[in-house]
């Protein structure tokens, strides 16, 4: 019998997942994986929110197939109103994709280069930022800059956004030299947004609404909830606080299906030229997650069947990253047994 590469990579996928969650994860989530998959998407949806989550969309775009909507839970604790497939949602740090890909463009339109240093930039931090003078682009996109994390500063509190978020990204000391190791830091797409607004001399959302959201008819894409109208973005909650906290600005909203068109888009190289996509192949990773207080979202491209499938869980808290890493990957497991659907 020959076994298929995309067997292969999906009997690999299941093998670490579950060394994971053997070693790492609670106990009953260790059970909740093991259990028997159900036949459809929708009962695994249900089955998930009896696990304490309040609302669950999953999006699943397949080349050639139409696109299809799976929800599950309430949109909001005190309306009781059930989830709307087309809510809008913070998709936390998925919006780094829309940054490096901003990036991209600059470079490809000749008005950036990746060995460009951060303090000929933004001449600010020449004295305020340690090493910005030997910090490029290419490893502020790729977090290999040794700026510390933002959201790991003492003062930061992911329920009081009051704060300048720059006063925690200056005058801190370096984790490590430039490009001698890697951390995963906030702080460096701070500086990369600031870079994008240098350059072109308007916030950096202009452009990228201008080169990547128009193009692809996107205009359910804002970059902070202050753009679009309360009820249309999806409540957040956290587990142990009743508080609704969708009125805090965490960045970049979005709908699952604009990501999922995104995404598409990035993965197949529609919005870049030819030397772009060679840029940005070096650069920077083609699918991400996201967490922000209330909120928790993936989105992943699956190359194998050039199947777009994101998913946007409501409610964070104790390990509910496990538990929704563990959801998106049964999802997956049954889409595959169900050729997609």
């Amino acid at each position: 019998m020959t076994i298929s590469k995309t067997n292969v990579l999906r009997l690999l996928a299941v093998v670490v997942t579950f060394t994971s969650i053997y070693l790492f994860a609670p106990w009953q989530y260790g059970l909740y994986y093991l259990r028997p998959l159900p036949n459809t998407v929708q009962q695994e949806l249900d089955e998930f929110i009896q696990q304490g989550v309040d609302g669950v969309i999953i999006y699943v775009d397949k080349k050639g197939a139409e696109p299809r909507y799976y929800v599950s839970g309430v949109d909001n604790r005190v309306t009781q109103a059930p989830v709307r497939h087309d809510a809008l949602f913070k998709i936390a740090s998925i919006a780094k994709l829309y940054d490096a890909a901003a990036i991209t463009k600059l470079i490809g339109e000749g008005r950036l280069s990746l060995e460009s240093k951060l303090s000929d930039l933004l001449p600010f931090t020449e004295k305020r930022i340690e090493n910005a003078q030997d910090i490029t682009v290419r490893m502020l996109v790729q977090h290999r800059s040794g700026i510390p994390n933002f959201t790991d500063h003492a003062l930061f509190h992911w329920g009081e956004l009051d704060i300048d978020i720059m006063d925690l990204v200056l005058d801190q000391r370096a984790d490590f030299a430039p490009d001698s190791d890697y951390a995963y830091s906030n702080s460096n797409y701070v500086l990369l947004q600031k870079i994008i607004a240098a350059i072109t001399g308007a916030p950096h959302g202009q452009y990228i609404q201008q080169t990547l959201l128009t193009p692809l008819g996107l205009t359910q894409t804002f970059f902070s909830v202050n753009q679009v109208e309360k009820e249309a973005l999806m409540s957040g909650y956290h587990l142990g606080y009743e508080q609704d906290v969708r009125h805090l600005d965490q960045g970049y909203v979005s709908t699952a299906k604009e990501v999922a068109i995104f995404l598409r888009a990035l993965n197949e190289g529609t919005f870049f030229t030819e030397y772009e996509q060679q840029v940005y192949r070096t650069l920077y990773k083609y699918n991400h997650s996201g967490w922000v207080l209330g909120y928790q979202s993936i989105a992943k491209y699956h190359e194998e069947d050039a199947t777009v499938v994101i998913q946007f869980v409501s409610t964070t808290g104790n390990d509910l990253v496990i538990l929704t890493d563990i959801l998106y990957h049964r999802i997956v497991e049954i889409l595959a047994l169900n050729n997609g659907s």
